[in-house]
């Protein structure tokens, strides 16, 4: 079993109070636009870690950070991109890749919008963790804090950071 955490969309603002809610996890993951290139550097020095980069991020990120990523984590087809839209609503491009091969798990960020959902027509769940950050319209900072066991996604949890 994986204790993840997945963040998204922090714009160069790291609040301190993430390390204590993804203390107990095994990886971060984040979901892209960092900001700034020492939200990798803390994030990845905390805990193993897997990013993309986002449509505000430098060629600093994008030299760091893939625009996707595709892997299997235990058991789960993962894809994490930025801007990816959601089930009914995915993104130009990726909605080929999810008709013809879809990821049990759908990850993006770039709303700002806190969505948990499942597709029964493409069989997956789909996470945008909303945003971290302070920069942005959303109201509350959030995070969302999940395990991964063989083939099963279980204990999705959303924190709430407070105001923006």
């Amino acid at each position: 079993m994986r204790k993840i955490g997945l963040l998204s969309d922090t714009h160069g603002f790291l609040d301190d109070v993430v390390f204590r809610h993804f203390q107990s996890c095994d990886e971060i993951w984040h979901a892209g636009d960092f900001g700034d290139v020492k939200i990798i550097d803390a994030l990845s020095e905390f805990k193993p870690f897997r990013g993309v980069w986002g449509n505000i991020d430098d060629q600093s990120i994008r030299a760091a950070c893939p625009e996707n990523q595709r892997f299997v984590c235990e058991k789960v087809d993962v894809w994490m991109t930025h801007i990816g839209g959601y089930p009914g609503r995915y993104s130009p491009a990726v909605k080929q890749g999810i008709m013809t091969n879809p990821p049990k798990l759908f990850i993006s960020g770039h709303s700002h919008i806190l969505k948990v959902q499942y597709d029964p027509k493409y069989g997956l769940l789909h996470i945008n963790p909303g945003a971290a950050g302070k920069y942005g319209w959303h109201k509350v900072r959030t995070l969302v804090r999940f395990d991964i066991d063989q083939e099963k996604i279980l204990n999705l949890e959303v924190i709430e950071l407070g105001q923006r």
